[in-house]
């Protein structure tokens, strides 16, 4: 069973090497993938609005931020970023938490939630967030730099809450 709660300060020893390996994979995340353990835990942990962990036999097995999208006249829509432990891919984990941020976000106050930057490769997110209700509103091509597949392009994905 998964259990999904406000992460603690105490939970980045168990978040960092998850959040490492995503960064320095290079494949998902627009983050330097040469991010440093202190940068990291800023990133995820002190400059979000709020952070969650996903807890499955007492280990986290994934986790998400909410954070305010833009300041002022546009505090009203939240970004999230969600990553899943390796081991707990494919097992609905994304989705839970997404579900879970959403009404997360509601009692925070905002009104809708934007995601700034979904690769058109990452097919998986891309799926999933259209199954969610989230709408494409646009496409950056050559966006990012893949360390695989070259230049690809990134969505903006939309739903109001």
């Amino acid at each position: 069973m998964i259990m999904i709660r406000r992460a603690t300060a105490d939970d980045f020893d168990a978040l960092w090497p998850i959040l490492r390996d995503v960064f320095r994979a290079g494949t998902t995340y627009a983050v330097d993938s040469a991010i440093s353990r202190d940068a990291a835990c800023d990133y995820w942990m002190n400059q979000p609005a709020a952070t969650f962990v996903a807890v499955a036999d007492d280990r986290i097995v994934g986790t998400y931020y909410i954070r305010t999208n833009q300041p002022g006249g546009g505090a009203h829509i939240c970004n999230c970023g969600y990553i899943v432990a390796p081991a707990a891919r494919g097992q609905g984990l994304a989705a839970q938490m997404c579900l879970h941020s959403q009404d997360q976000a509601r009692a925070m106050g905002y009104l809708a939630m934007q995601f700034n930057f979904v690769l058109a490769s990452n097919s998986g997110a891309v799926r999933l967030w259209h199954g969610l209700g989230y709408v494409t509103l646009g496409t950056i091509p050559d966006a990012f730099r893949h360390p695989e597949l070259g230049l690809v392009a990134a969505h903006i994905m939309y739903k109001a809450l």
